[in-house]
This record gives C-alpha cells, structure tokens and sequence, in this order.
C-alpha cells in the first residue's frame, strides 16, 4: 500500500481511481464496510482504491473549542486502513485554506485532477467545502460535471449504525467491551513508556509500564481493565489502571499497565495498550496493604478476562 501527504505529493502518473474519502478516526465497523464498497467498486472499474483522511481532525481548524477526543493517531489510522486491503492512503494536511476552498475546487483540485476519480464513496452525511457549503446532493452534481459516479453509503454493518461518536461515548463510561462491538476490535492508545512515580516495583511489587498519550486522545473511564500491550511484533498480557491513585493523593490522571509474568526494560519504548474488559472502577483505599491485596485480585481476574488458565 502507498501513502503519501499532501495531493500535490500524489505519486506522477498515477492512474484512475476509486476514492473514499472522511475522517475515519477509529476506522469502525461502518467505515470498513463503506471503504469494503469502494474497495469491490475499484475493482469492478479496473481502478485503484485510495483512501483520502485529513490531519488534524478538521474540528481542530473550523471550531477548536468543540475538538472531540481522538480514537487513532494518524500512523494507526493508515495501518488499520491497509489491513482493509487498499490501494492507497491519502492524508490531507487540513489548514485553514483547505477549510475555505469551494466544494468546485476541492473536487476539480483534489479528487479529478489529483486522484483522477471514476467514483467517490462518501458518508451519506458527509459535508466538504467552506463552511460545510457541499453535500452529496452537490458532489454528484459535480460528478455529473466531471464524470465520475457518487456512491454514498450509510455507515452501518450488519444492519447495525455505527458512529465514532458512539464509541467516544461508550469510552467515557468505561465500556470497553462496547467500544470494541462498533469498532470490530479492542479500543487502544498509543505513547511512549515513561517513568512514573516508582511506586509499582518498589511499594507494591507490581511495577507498572507508564504511557505518555498524546493529549486529545479518547482515555476510557478511570477504573482498572483487562487487556493487551503491544511492543512491535509482541504482546504482553496486562492489568492496566487508569485514573489518578486516590490511594496516594494523586491528581494526574494516568495510564499505566502491569504486565503479567514479564521481566524486562520497557523505558522508552513505543506501545499500543489494548482495553479488553472493564474489571472495576477507580477506589480510594485506606493504605497500601489493602491495595496490594486488590492488584492481586485484579491480577487474577485479568488472568481469567482473557482466558489465560
């Protein structure tokens, strides 16, 4: 699969295509089934299927108050685009010119002369163009002016809508295993192993794998969950806690994993933790003792959430 940003970086020559083209933050189970129809329409027209996304969310440009947290980082977006099995990814930088460009502009600029479109594939709701002035009414218009075909589609599977919406919601209430139903897989966050306070290995003898998250990024409910860390081509099982350790007067919220039966250096090192299952939520306890005799009840029942014997 290609990938390139910006259209003027769009490889020379580049043949026909069918374009599907949104946000996709998360790329759940109505994306894939939207970007699966442009994939079978591509083939029937001997085209190439390209993928147009935007960075950053255009909510950050037109209304950065209202920004929504982020399900996938620009890097995971374009990997879960390509296990879908197209052609092409195109991230389009989206600034405040892009946000005023006329929706002519933008499908004679970016989807005939830069893609050489024979088809888009768009939410049925999608807007584009300033001030959200184009609609799929509009871009079929210009389809018919430019001649290539407009294929909206809602973003449902198995007769079931999904939204990204949805998902940040479901988040928000620690309900990780709903999450995962919309998006087809386990919900995950991205950053780098940092140190944390250290009191892990040397208070509690379960040391933790602290994450530093991009801010902006969609974080589940404080509490603690089952799930999986990923390092390259590795996973490790893990317990992993969010939330700010009331246990010790904390006021950061944090995110940070044990992992089970593992011994090593994780510092410095790019992860993917995966939430499987919500085992509780957030307490505050009376001191250390009490918490070492939780993390081991936690320990167990993230043993048994995925089914580790």
């Amino acid at each position: 699969m290609e990938t390139w940003r910006g259209i003027d970086a769009t490889p020379e020559g580049w043949p026909a295509s069918v374009v599907a083209i949104g946000v996709f933050d998360g790329v759940h189970r109505g994306h894939a089934a939207l970007i699966r129809t442009a994939a079978k329409a591509a083939a029937e027209r001997e085209a190439r299927c390209v993928v147009v996304t935007f960075d950053p969310h255009p909510t950050a440009v037109v209304a950065p108050h209202a920004v929504p947290p982020q399900l996938s980082s620009v890097s995971r977006r374009i990997e879960l685009l390509g296990a879908l099995g197209v052609d092409a990814v195109c991230v389009l930088p989206f600034t405040k010119e892009l946000s005023q460009l006329s929706p002519d502009y933008f499908v004679r600029h970016v989807l005939v002369g830069g893609l050489h479109a024979k088809a888009v594939v768009v939410g049925e709701n999608w807007r584009f163009g300033h001030k959200a002035s184009g609609d799929v009414k509009k871009l079929a218009e210009l389809g018919e002016e430019f001649d290539f075909e407009v294929l909206p589609q809602t973003l449902t599977a198995d007769d079931e809508a999904f939204s990204s919406t949805r998902v940040r919601r479901l988040l928000a209430e620690g309900e990780v295993a709903g999450a995962a139903e919309v998006l087809g897989r386990d919900y995950g966050v991205e950053g780098t192993v940092v140190h944390g306070a250290g009191r892990g290995g040397t208070s509690l003898g379960f040391p933790t794998a602290n994450l530093d998250i991009a801010p902006g990024t969609a974080i589940p409910a404080d509490g603690v969950y089952a799930g999986w860390l990923h390092r390259d081509s590795h996973r490790y099982p893990a317990a992993i806690s969010v939330g700010t350790n009331p246990t010790f007067d904390g006021t950061e919220r944090t995110v940070e994993a044990y992992l089970l039966d593992f011994s090593g250096d994780l510092y410095g090192a790019k992860v993917r933790l995966d939430f499987t299952a919500r085992l509780r939520g957030q307490i505050a306890f009376a001191g250390v003792e009490p918490l070492i005799a939780q993390i081991e009840t936690d320990v167990a029942d993230t043993r048994r959430a995925l089914e580790l014997g």
